[in-house]
């Protein structure tokens, strides 16, 4: 089965928004079976839209528009589309009572622009919308299948993990289905990992192995096309067993959405230890980042942000003449602010933080000087790292190294 995904959005083209809808569709779209050929992207133009329609219905089975379900007069999804399929537009009174509802409970007046929401086609099949207001809509001809879906992603997510996704397994039941499995590595360069692994791309057929590159990791997508789901997870595991003989030793973890702080988390309220930072040149990012992730607070009772020599000092209790003596970009500084720092907060580990962001240099040391140190009832060690690129990427891969550091601590 043939699909194509239409994402519809003045916004999407300005850039003002990132198309995340289209990966999540395609991944769940491939999950059951069904191939996507086509992402396009149209703006808020009539015109354009129903040009688009016209030729996605001469080479696709099933056309996935997101976008243009809303109140104002740009979002004119589903009046092109049932022009374009000669369907009557009709009020879907669940949806209408949801509406009213909604601006009764909220003590808001609702304007009349607000109804175009629950507007659905006569003929088609109604989806109700979880996280908002606008109802989506499946329909289908004697050879194209059409699904509308809200813009927002929370919205789109929920709508089609609830109401589209059981609809188009009955509708469009495969006798072969695709299983992903996700590996992520961090501490190897996406060139590096296609090279240990460069036999198995270049003679992959099913299953096959494709590399992404993020901020400082690769993630390997193993996919493995199957009408037996068990026999399907076996070539996965085999698979997998032979890449991780070959990079085993930089995999973290599992899954698109499981980050190394996600990881780094999981662990610490498995062990049931705490953990604090101390951090000059990552400015918090690093406590950020671990304020991110859901039950951090479990492991994560706080930490310090200390800029200056003064405030390292005055915040942690670091001598003064020792910042005098070695300077803040030091191995001595790293290690006495994790030591301060897991003293004042009374945690299990302490990590710190301390370097040259740039653009300029700093006590004599270059840009992207970093040490990072880990403190624990063990002591406390510490790590020189030279990252490159700008000030974002070189805080970035700091936080990167830092959680990394603690997360081999606590497999140890």
């Amino acid at each position: 089965m043939k699909a194509e995904i239409i994402a519809v959005g003045t916004e999407l083209l300005l850039g003002q928004v990132v198309n995340t809808n289209a990966t999540f569709l395609s991944e769940e779209l491939a999950s059951l079976g069904i191939d996507v050929f086509y992402h396009s992207v149209v703006g808020d133009n009539p015109n354009r839209l129903e040009e688009l329609l016209t030729i996605a219905d001469k080479r696709s089975d099933l056309i996935v528009l997101c976008g243009g379900l809303g109140p104002t007069d740009d979002d004119l999804t589903k009046q092109v589309t049932a022009r374009h399929v000669g369907q009557e537009l009709v009020r879907d009174e669940p949806g209408y009572h949801q509406l009213k509802a909604f601006f009764e409970n909220s003590q808001r007046r609702m304007t009349e622009n607000n109804l175009r929401q629950t507007l659905v086609f006569k003929d088609g099949v109604s989806l109700p919308n979880p996280n908002g207001l606008a109802i989506g809509i499946f329909y289908q001809t004697a050879a194209t299948s059409y699904l509308l879906l809200p813009g927002p992603p929370s919205e789109l997510q929920a709508m089609f993990l609830t109401h589209a996704k059981p609809l188009l397994l009955e509708q469009f039941p495969q006798e072969e289905v695709l299983l992903s499995r996700v590996l992520r590595y961090y501490g190897i360069g996406e060139s590096a990992l296609v090279t240990e692994l460069a036999d198995l791309i270049e003679n992959q057929v099913n299953p096959t192995i494709a590399p992404y590159a993020k901020p400082n990791e690769v993630t390997l997508r193993l996919t493995v096309k199957t009408a037996d789901e068990a026999q399907g997870i076996k070539q996965l595991d085999a698979l997998e067993e032979t890449v991780q003989a070959r990079v085993g030793a930089y995999f973290y973890g599992y899954g698109e959405q499981n980050s190394l702080a996600e990881t780094v988390v999981g662990l610490l309220i498995e062990k049931k230890k705490t953990v604090t930072a101390a951090e000059s040149l990552t400015a918090g990012l690093f406590q950020a980042t671990l304020g991110g992730i859901s039950g951090v607070s479990e492991v994560f009772p706080g930490g310090f942000v200390t800029y200056s020599a003064a405030t390292k000092s005055k915040l942690l209790g670091i001598d003064p003449g020792l910042l005098e003596s070695y300077g803040t970009v030091s191995q001595e500084c790293a290690e006495a602010m994790a030591v301060y720092a897991r003293k004042q907060a009374e945690t299990d580990y302490a990590v710190a933080f301390t370097g040259v962001a740039g653009p300029d240099e700093l006590e004599g040391q270059p840009k992207g000087t970093v040490w990072i140190a880990l403190a624990s009832d063990k002591g406390v060690s510490s790590q020189l790292y030279h990252f490159n690129r700008d000030r974002a990427y070189i805080r970035h891969s700091a936080v990167m190294a830092g959680l990394n550091q603690i997360r081999k601590e606590l497999l140890n």
